[in-house]
């Protein structure tokens, strides 16, 4: 499998346990805080890399020690990032999470320069080079250049998969149509899919999704796994039971997980089971890129381990 993760690249740094914030000038001692590569691309080529892909990573990212830090972070992990480009007015985008001690991830966001990507930035050639492309954020570049990059790699026989950053509350319809025929994998959260919708029940937003063209809908659902909605039918998919640390990183861990079966040959119930492993693996600790596992350890993982019930 040889991806390009697309899209929506952030650093985040990670502070845990954090019950408050002190109030005026008062600090309070932690047990950790922590720098990751993380986003709907940064954070899924991450578990990508972990799980056996070879990684190209491409966005927009700022010329400043942020974006030094992330690239370094990257790299580490065995991904490539030359196709990331450096913008000298715009920072890296960044987040700060207090992670609450129950695992909840409440998010102080600067969007910086992944909102400035376009399609002067596309690595057009190796997108047909790649086996899959996973395009995360498209909503934050537009639906039209998402949509031209989408459509140039179904053209040329790549695998496409879809993430969204967005809050559901923000999206709708108009963001996501016309992309949609040339998205093979939608993997949105619950929150999305009825937002960006309109709907009021999850099944039906998802048909709306598979009706307007994508090939099928993953729909990750936090502690409850995943709803599979496919042309054939509809399939629960459950969580697994682990002590949760952070939720960071745990959607993105499920896409690398579920396009990594996918590029396998396992069914789509299957894959999705990888991707709750995946998932699990990365929420017992601190950070999108927690867990020294592979592909074997995930699958050991997801055999031998409960899910929630």
């Amino acid at each position: 499998m040889k991806v390009i993760t697309m899209g929506v690249h952030v650093l985040d740094v990670l502070v845990r346990p954090v019950e408050a914030i002190p109030e005026g000038q008062g600090a309070t001692l932690v047990e950790d805080i922590r720098m990751t590569a993380a986003g709907t691309a940064g954070g899924t080529a991450l578990t990508l890399a972990k799980l056996g892909a070879a990684v190209h990573s491409a966005g927009a990212i700022g010329s400043d020690p942020t974006g030094d830090m992330l690239i370094q972070l990257l790299g580490a992990a065995g991904i490539d990032t030359r196709y990331l480009v450096r913008r000298t007015d715009t920072p890296t985008s960044a987040s700060v999470l207090p992670i609450r001690p129950n695992g909840d991830r409440p998010s102080l966001h600067l969007l910086g320069a992944n909102i400035t990507y376009g399609p002067d930035d596309v690595p057009w050639d190796a997108i047909t080079e790649a086996t899959h492309l996973h395009l995360g954020g498209p909503e934050l570049i537009g639906v039209d250049t998402a949509t031209r990059i989408l459509s140039h790699a179904k053209d040329h026989g790549v695998v496409t998969s879809v993430d969204l950053l967005a809050p559901g509350a923000l999206g709708s319809f108009e963001q996501l149509e016309p992309a949609l025929p040339y998205v093979d994998h939608m993997l949105p959260n619950e929150d999305q899919v009825l937002g960006f919708t309109g709907e009021s029940d999850l099944t039906a937003g998802a048909h709306k999704l598979l009706d307007a063209g994508a090939g099928l809908v993953a729909v990750t659902r936090g502690g409850d796994g995943a709803l599979l909605v496919t042309p054939e039918g509809t399939e629960q998919v459950p969580a697994f039971a682990v002590d949760v640390v952070d939720t960071t990183g745990c959607g993105d861990a499920f896409s690398a997980g579920f396009v990594r079966g996918m590029s396998l040959g396992r069914t789509p119930y299957d894959s999705a089971v990888l991707g709750c492993a995946a998932a699990a693996l990365v929420a017992q600790g601190l950070g999108s890129d927690h867990g020294d596992f592979d592909l074997a350890a995930a699958d050991a993982f997801a055999a031998t381990h409960k899910p929630r019930s």
